[in-house]
């Protein structure tokens, strides 16, 4: 099983920064994709960020110029940095990882369990 641990949410001002970070554990062989998805209050969930195994990135157009992913292979860690917050950034983000726990494996979608993040104006 792999397993899926966000930290770094909380309530910051609008203009303010937080980074979230999110660490894949467990019986893991290899990590394709890993991500940020983020859900409002009555809103569907959205992709915030996504970066490759090989670092290239998408954001969605609300976040680009403020938001920042990356991504330490070693530690199967990724990282969301995000500055200018402003109040719709208010959500509860979740991370993924595309994983396999074998060679023979296919790639699965893994989820974190969700840190909110709250923007105040």
């Amino acid at each position: 099983q792999v397993q899926l641990v966000e930290s770094g949410g909380g309530l910051v001002q609008a203009g303010g920064s937080l980074r979230l970070s999110c660490a894949a554990s467990g019986s893991i062989f290899s990590i394709n994709a890993m991500g940020w998805y983020r859900q409002a209050p009555g809103n569907q969930r959205e992709l915030v960020a996504r970066i490759s195994s090989l670092g290239s990135t998408n954001y969605v157009d609300s976040v680009k110029g403020r938001f920042t992913i990356s991504r330490d292979n070693a530690r199967n860690t990724v990282y969301l940095q995000m500055n200018s917050l402003k109040p719709e950034d208010t959500a509860v983000y979740y991370c993924y990882a595309s994983a396999r726990t074998s060679a023979r494996s296919y790639f699965y979608d893994h989820w974190g369990q969700g840190t909110q993040v709250t923007v105040s104006s």
